[in-house]
């Protein structure tokens, strides 16, 4: 009986770590497309002949399918199940991926965007779901640094694609693949995301206790902070990820090929940065990881926007994507901190949209203004909404503090 109770744990066990693995995976194939369009955007819109600011178009069609999969992913979730809704989500997004190869004009782009969008949200709601119902709060910024892997990659292939082939199509049609290849591995293993479900039941309970109101959460003014910390955090992270590439060509000078490798870099040191803050989150604590990533992202800013040399501005890319890497996981363990444990199941769930605005919206002002002024405002843009950041949290932090006084 003993033997076959460590078998039993044995082959748990085994399924447990075939699970965080096959979640890695999902959120590197997230990060894959994310990373194409910021060096892709120049060859795509002298394509379509399409003004600069037109990404924006191609970002908010995104966002409406990313908000509209991640808000129904719970009914889907409980229909096909984790691995059936993977393998759903990674399939609409190498279709829509694969799409792009073929699209004859512009408009056709924007309408495979939102497809993109809607198989992106239902990956991220169904991993982060899984990952907080069933593994400890570290494991949040290693699945998240495997993000940046994803992410990293994406700007590498297409710099690659560009180069060898000189079609930005080329990028998509390796990547989409890719993806359709991954909705096959999550159809073969749906049965272990099964069995990991029924064995994380209690966790699931205990993350659903909390049946507050969302109007009485909404009357919390710490609550909108929290979700205005995610609209401007996710906002200034896609806006360097987008526009670096285009800003070191088109208003700098700098060789494609160079531009695209330190647009890699942007993401590659911002996977790194999330490795290490996996390691330790823990002695550090979450407020002042945050606080500090927050000022070493602002010194990153500043030196891409004095800019003396192409060397320094480039540096400037790289520590904006190391410093930045660990806030938004450990934003998320922390809305409890912030808002209290009454309101943070309503409020993580606001924040992830918050998110999602807040990258589209940003992001496509950047290409308003970089047209109407030029693309050396971007650097500008991005310490402005770095410096709002640091308000904003000190702020939620001294609210929160008098919230705990006051009880």
């Amino acid at each position: 009986m003993e033997n076959e109770a460590q078998a039993v744990n044995v082959r748990k066990n085994q399924s447990r770590v075939g699970l965080v693995l096959l979640a890695f995976i999902a959120f590197i194939s997230l990060g894959l497309p994310d990373g194409l369009m910021g060096v892709a955007w120049p060859s795509v819109r002298h394509q379509f002949s399409q003004p600069l600011d037109s990404l924006g178009y191609l970002l908010i069609a995104g966002t409406i399918g990313y908000t509209l999969s991640s808000f129904f992913s719970g009914k889907i979730m409980s229909r096909l199940g984790v691995g059936g809704l993977l393998a759903a989500s990674c399939a609409l997004t190498a279709g829509s991926l694969l799409g792009y190869t073929l699209a004859p004009v512009w408009w056709v782009m924007v309408g495979l965007a939102l497809f993109a969008g809607m198989g992106g949200g239902a990956i991220d709601a169904a991993i982060n779901t899984y990952v907080a119902a069933h593994f400890a709060e570290g494991l949040m910024q290693w699945l998240h640094a495997s993000f940046g892997v994803g992410i990293t990659l994406g700007p590498i292939i297409m710099t690659l694609g560009l180069k060898n082939t000189g079609a930005w199509r080329t990028g998509y049609l390796e990547v989409g693949s890719a993806q359709l290849l991954l909705a096959v591995c999550f159809i073969l293993t749906a049965a272990m995301w099964r069995n990991g479900q029924s064995a994380g039941k209690e966790a699931e309970r205990n993350l659903a206790d909390y049946h507050t109101p969302l109007s009485e959460t909404l009357r919390e003014p710490r609550v909108w902070l929290s979700i205005l910390l995610f609209f401007l955090y996710t906002g200034m992270e896609v806006i360097l990820g987008n526009w670096a590439y285009t800003l070191l060509t088109e208003s700098r000078g700098i060789a494609p090929q160079t531009a695209g490798l330190w647009t890699g870099s942007y993401w590659a040191t911002f996977t790194l940065g999330r490795m290490l803050a996996g390691l330790y989150t823990r002695r550090i604590g979450g407020r002042k990881l945050v606080a500090g990533s927050l000022l070493l992202a602002l010194i990153g800013g500043l030196l891409l926007w004095w800019n003396p040399s192409n060397t320094v501005g480039l540096v400037g890319v790289a520590t904006i994507g190391f410093a930045i890497a660990p806030v938004f996981p450990a934003l998320v363990s922390l809305t409890s901190d912030r808002v209290g444990l009454k309101h943070a199941a309503n409020t993580i769930g606001m924040q992830i949209s918050a998110s999602g605005l807040g990258a589209a919206l940003l992001s496509s002002l950047a290409g308003v203004l970089a047209r109407r002024i030029s693309l050396e405002i971007i650097p500008v843009y991005l310490v402005g909404i770095n410096t709002l950041l640091i308000g904003i949290f000190l702020t939620s932090i001294i609210l929160s503090r008098r919230q705990d006084l006051a009880r």
